[in-house]
């Protein structure tokens, strides 16, 4: 379904837990499940959700069926090409399946966290089809920063 759009500020729990807005959780197809134990495996099953570390420092959020689409074009990749094995291998190094409970948290890995620069309080921007977890000062700085670059942005895309 999707149609993630908005932004809500949250924080990590101590253990590592992060509650997914109620208004995003209300548009997900997949549903939380609590006798889903294992944080690792396939997000297929119910209540799992992908999460990727993405270079610009943020993490996204994608449903199985929207990662699903994604994966069948990585499929595609030949193991011989040397460029498309290593696209492979860096995505898949990025890549990890974590799992709603029925309070709807997702915990996510200290590498995940570490990587966004995430120890308490995040973003969770919706971004249709995926959610962006971002470290507040991290979005605020790529906003700020990129501000004078949107005008320009809009007009070559829209």
């Amino acid at each position: 379904m999707s149609g993630f759009i908005g932004k809500e500020q949250h924080a990590i729990d101590d253990k590592g837990r992060l509650m997914i807005p109620a208004r995003f959780r209300r548009r997900m197809t997949v549903v939380p499940d609590e006798s889903l134990k294992s944080s690792r495996g396939s997000a297929s099953d119910a209540g799992g959700l992908y999460v990727m570390k993405v270079p610009d420092g943020s993490l996204e959020l994608y449903e199985p069926s929207v990662w699903a689409e994604k994966e069948q074009a990585i499929v595609r990749l030949s193991d011989f090409n040397p460029d498309e094995r290593l696209l492979k291998t860096l995505l898949y190094e990025s890549l990890d399946c974590v799992e709603m409970d029925r309070q709807g948290r997702i915990a996510l890995s200290r590498e995940f966290l570490q990587h966004a620069g995430i120890s308490r309080d995040v973003v969770i921007v919706g971004a249709n089809v995926k959610m962006i977890l971002w470290a507040p000062e991290k979005l605020s700085k790529v906003v700020r920063d990129n501000a004078s670059r949107f005008q320009v942005l809009a007009g070559r895309y829209f």
